[in-house]
């Protein structure tokens, strides 16, 4: 098994499912010019600025995850080239710490930032507060679907890691 092989396939994966961070931050985006344009109720006008914060968080996360991952797939030959075997310890150290960040704020947080909105939009009858909501929720349930996957992928790679590592 090449590692080095899997290593880089399993970052341009990464950085594919980062655009999709970006594509919907411009659907979020085009949501909002949408509503300012064609928003005839105070609700549907309320939505113009929540999306649009939606849309600029959601694009950075996603530029910052594709850059940091296209940096990663040209470092990975240099750092596989120089030891092969410190390569493997320090990704799967990394890859550890990686699920762990995931298990706190992707699968507790989310969750947790996915019901306080819904509870928000439930008790406060505002529609800039019921806009927020709605739009926080939206974007929590993007980011727990793109991460969810990128959990899975970050697992298989990790087990790839560690047979590579018990074989040296």
């Amino acid at each position: 098994m090449d590692i080095l092989k899997t290593a880089i396939e399993w970052a341009k994966a990464e950085v594919f499912s980062s655009m999709f961070f970006i594509l919907f931050g411009v659907l979020f985006l085009l949501a909002s010019v949408g509503f300012w344009q064609l928003g005839k109720t105070e609700l549907s006008k309320a939505f113009v600025y929540p999306t649009l914060v939606a849309s600029i968080l959601l694009f950075i996360i996603g530029v910052g995850l594709v850059y940091s991952n296209k940096s990663r797939i040209a470092n990975f030959p240099t750092a596989y080239e120089s030891d092969a075997s410190t390569f493997v310890k320090m990704e799967v150290i990394r890859a550890d710490k990686t699920m762990a960040e995931y298990q706190t704020a992707v699968f507790r947080v989310i969750p947790l930032i996915i019901v306080v909105a819904a509870l928000l939009f439930v008790f406060i009858d505002k529609p800039m507060w019921r806009a927020i909501s709605m739009t926080t929720i939206a974007m929590m349930v993007v980011i727990l679907s793109i991460d969810t996957n990128a959990n899975a992928r970050m697992e298989v790679y990790k087990e790839k890691l560690v047979l590579v590592e018990k074989q040296n």
